[in-house]
């Protein structure tokens, strides 16, 4: 059962829109997208939701996890904005995200992360951890 977010919030099972979703990383301190990026990256989630403030209706949060399915997931697009930070509101997303994976794949699959510094606590808290020395994560960034 997802965590229900603190009153005045709403938890919305699906991606944000590409307007919401680009403000959200951009207000967030998440690295910027382009539309296109965007708007072929959100219909291939595994999982994915979003927090709405009900008040103003404004998208404020939100979470995505890609995956096959199996035995791989991978937490991506965790972010809340700015004013509306300190309020369990990243801990609902994520806490939603990890109760699906727990109840849709099988035994032994793998959920990991890449995290920026300010979110190391919320991920630390659902027992995520450093994978190094056993494991090094990688990038290759293309253009």
């Amino acid at each position: 059962m997802p965590l229900e977010p603190p009153q005045g919030y709403r938890l919305v099972p699906t991606a944000p829109g590409v307007e919401d979703y680009l403000r959200l990383r951009r207000r967030a301190g998440l690295t910027p997208r382009t539309p296109e990026q965007a708007a072929a990256a959100l219909p291939g989630s595994w999982l994915a939701h979003h927090v709405v403030h009900i008040a103003t209706g404004e998208t404020v949060a939100m979470g995505r996890v890609l995956g096959d399915g199996g035995w791989c997931f991978h937490v991506v697009d965790m972010a809340v904005l700015p004013e509306h930070q300190r309020r369990g509101l990243g801990d609902a997303v994520l806490t939603t995200l990890l109760e699906h994976i727990r109840a849709h794949a099988p035994a032994g699959a793998y959920v990991n992360l890449l995290a920026d510094p300010p979110g190391r606590r919320l991920y630390a808290r659902h027992g995520f951890t450093d994978t190094a020395p056993a494991s090094v994560g990688m990038a290759l960034r293309l253009g």
